[in-house]
């Protein structure tokens, strides 16, 4: 699947809760939402103009949630590409995401242009926080900007990651920080949350990626590479984990230029052994993402494309000897 444009790398790829419908947004101002049992494209949300950060989709896959570097944070409805509220700020916006609800949106802005961070929350039943652009909770992060945020298990919190290595935990109703966690020693680029929402994967520039418990920032078990990883996801099944990012310079000149070299990493998330790798994309793997159902993933890369994967068989017998 291929989001056809000249800046088209791949920023993020979520898949809603059915596992039915997979989404993605680039650096061409374009959503896309496609269906993931045959990649065939369901349609387009059009209206930013600049290159699309994340999006997310909410629990019913009633609305779409999509931030921009065009200073924007735009809902749509999921079914009609039809834009119900366009949310303006001050700088790009990073990161985005609906509360297990449906009710609550959370999103982080750039620290850019001398205008700071902020994690800012709206509550989509109260039409008038919309219309006046006045979120109910906006907290200013002076030092260190967002890179990645997740809700908490309960819609309570929202856990973000750094540009210095740092998770915070926000509660969404006070915006005090309620817990810090400094494992990372550099930029965290992305942040997913397991199925129950009760862990989180952190993947960072460090060249590790990182469990976490999502209410206590215990921190569970460390995956180490030699490159900064740009992504990183909970299986929904079995104890695994996917990585992607880039790779060793020194492996680009000696493979075959026909198959992409840039490789998905598996890890068992008990044992921290990387167990497998993916090759196929022909740049760095910016994002990755497991079905609902455990029995594929999926990755979107710098390269433009985004690939579906559908396990073999033997994937579901194998346990590490350990």
């Amino acid at each position: 699947m291929n989001q056809n444009s000249l800046k088209r790398s791949i920023t993020q790829i979520k898949y809603n809760r059915e596992g039915d419908l997979l989404f993605s947004v680039a650096k061409d101002t374009v959503a896309n939402v496609w269906y993931s049992v045959n990649g065939e494209r369901l349609g387009t949300y059009n209206g930013h103009t600049g290159a699309v950060w994340c999006v997310d989709c909410d629990w019913d896959t009633k609305n779409v949630l999509t931030g921009s570097a065009d200073n924007s944070c735009r809902l749509w409805d999921c079914e009609t590409g039809k834009q119900l509220a366009l949310l303006n700020t001050n700088s790009a916006v990073r990161t985005c995401g609906f509360d297990f609800s449906g009710n609550i949106i959370m999103f982080s802005t750039d620290k850019q242009m001398g205008y700071q961070c902020f994690l800012n929350f709206f509550d989509l039943r109260d039409p008038q926080q919309i219309e006046d652009n006045q979120p109910y909770q906006s907290i200013p992060c002076n030092e260190h900007k967002i890179t990645s945020a997740v809700w908490g298990p309960l819609g309570e919190f929202v856990n973000a990651g750094h540009e210095n290595g740092e998770i915070n935990q926000f509660s969404a109703k006070s915006g005090e920080i309620l817990k810090k966690a400094k494992e990372h020693t550099k930029q965290i680029n992305d942040m997913q949350t397991s199925v129950d929402l009760t862990m989180f994967i952190s993947a960072s520039k460090d060249n590790t990626a990182k469990l976490f418990d999502s209410s206590s920032l215990d921190h569970i078990k460390t995956f180490k590479t030699e490159r900064p990883v740009n992504s990183a996801a909970i299986s929904p099944i079995m104890d695994h984990v996917v990585m992607g990012g880039g790779q060793e310079a020194m492996e680009v000149t000696t493979t075959s230029t026909r198959i992409g070299k840039f490789e998905a990493r598996f890890f068992h998330a008990a044992y921290e052994e990387e167990f497998g790798r993916v090759k196929g994309h022909f740049g760095p793997i910016n994002c990755v993402a497991f079905h609902p159902d455990g029995k594929s993933y999926s990755s979107g890369g710098e390269d433009g494309y985004v690939r579906i994967h559908y396990f073999d068989p033997h994937y579901f017998d194998f346990e590490l000897e350990a």
